[in-house]
C-alpha cells in the first residue's frame, strides 16, 4: 500500500469521479485506475461502485476512508513538523460570500500580504450552496459564508458568529427616526436586495409569504457593495448584514431603521472538510477571522 494511493482514493471520494481526480491530482485517467485496481487487489476487496455518472464508495471503501484520512493526516503533520519553514508559503484557496469579501476579507488579505508574503491566495465567491459543493470536491481550502448554522460529520467548523441582519436606507428616508417600524409599512418603498432565494433574502420572502404578501424588488444583484452604493445614491432600503454596512451607518452615510416585527440574524461561519489536512496558511486565516480584525 503507497501513500499516493490513499491520496487518489480519499480524492475519489471526494469527488465522486475517476476523471476529476486525476484532474486535481495531475494523474491520467489511467495512472488513477491502475492505483485504485492495486490497492483494491491489496485489500481484496471492492472500493467503489459506479451509480450512473457518479463513483460512490462501498461499505469497504466508507471504513477504508476514516482510516486513509487518519492516515494522511498524521503523514501530512509529520512533513510539517519536519520541513516547516518560518516564512509560510504555501496556497490558500479560499471560498466566500460576495458581502464578506467587501466587507471581512481586505483586512485579512492585507495582514497576509504585509506578513505572508509568498503564499499565494486565491478568493472565491458563490453562495453557501455553491461554497459547499466546492468543499465536498476539494475545490477549495476553506469556506468562509454567512447562513444558518450548518453542519455535517464530514466538515470541520472553526467559527460561527451571530450576525444582525437590518433594513437599511439613505438617511434622508421619511423611515428614518421613526420607532417600531413594521414591515408592511416598508413595501411602497423601492427595495434593492440581493438575488431570491439566497440566505437572509430568502428569510425576508418567508416571512412576506406568511403574511400573503410578496415584495417585487426595483433591482436584484448579487454584489452587496453595489447595493450599497445604490441606496446611497437614492432613497431605496434594502436588508442586508449589519457589519456590511455598519461603517457607513456610523458616517451618516446610511441609517438602520427600526423595524420591530421581523428581526433575524445569520451565522459568520469557517468551515474546511474533515479529511483535509490543516496547513500552516489556513490556521493562519482561521486566527485572524476569529479575531475579526479590521
Amino acid at each position: 500500500m503507497e501513500f499516493r494511493q490513499l491520496q487518489t482514493f480519499v480524492t475519489i471520494a471526494q469527488s465522486e469521479s475517476f476523471s476529476r481526480a486525476a484532474e486535481l491530482l495531475g494523474y491520467s485517467q489511467s495512472a488513477v485506475t491502475v492505483q485504485i485496481r492495486l490497492l483494491e487487489a491489496e485489500m481484496n476487496v471492492r472500493l467503489f461502485d459506479r451509480m450512473g455518472k457518479k463513483t460512490v464508495l462501498t461499505a469497504q471503501g466508507r471504513q477504508l476512508l476514516e482510516y486513509a484520512n487518519l492516515i494522511l493526516r498524521e503523514v501530512n503533520q509529520a512533513k510539517a513538523a519536519v520541513s516547516r519553514e518560518e516564512e509560510l508559503h504555501g496556497p490558500l484557496h479560499v471560498g466566500t460570500l460576495e458581502s464578506l469579501c467587501f466587507s471581512k476579507l481586505p483586512p485579512i488579505l492585507a495582514y497576509f500580504r504585509e506578513h505572508f508574503p509568498r503564499v499565494p491566495i486565491k478568493v472565491t465567491t458563490g453562495s453557501p450552496k455553491e461554497l459547499i459543493g466546492m468543499m465536498e470536491r476539494n475545490q477549495l481550502d476553506l469556506i468562509y459564508f454567512l447562513d444558518r448554522p450548518r453542519s455535517s460529520s464530514s466538515w470541520n467548523k472553526e467559527l460561527e458568529v451571530r450576525e444582525p441582519i437590518v433594513f437599511v436606507s439613505s438617511p434622508d428616508s421619511r423611515l428614518v427616526g421613526r420607532k417600531g417600524l413594521e414591515v408592511e409599512e416598508l413595501l411602497e418603498e423601492p427595495f434593492f436586495l440581493t438575488e431570491k432565494n439566497e440566505n437572509y433574502r430568502r428569510e425576508l420572502d418567508q416571512f412576506l409569504e406568511s403574511k400573503g404578501r410578496e415584495l417585487t424588488p426595483v433591482l436584484e444583484n448579487s454584489n452587496t457593495e453595489f447595493i450599497i452604493r445604490m441606496i446611497e445614491r437614492s432613497r431605496g432600503i434594502s436588508y442586508l448584514p449589519y457589519f456590511a454596512v455598519k461603517d457607513r451607518v456610523k458616517e451618516g452615510r446610511l441609517a438602520v431603521l427600526d423595524v420591530t416585527d421581523f428581526k433575524r440574524a445569520m451565522f459568520r461561519q469557517l468551515l474546511y472538510h474533515r479529511s483535509k489536512w490543516k496547513t500552516p496558511e489556513m490556521e493562519q486565516f482561521i486566527r485572524l477571522a476569529a479575531m475579526d480584525i479590521r
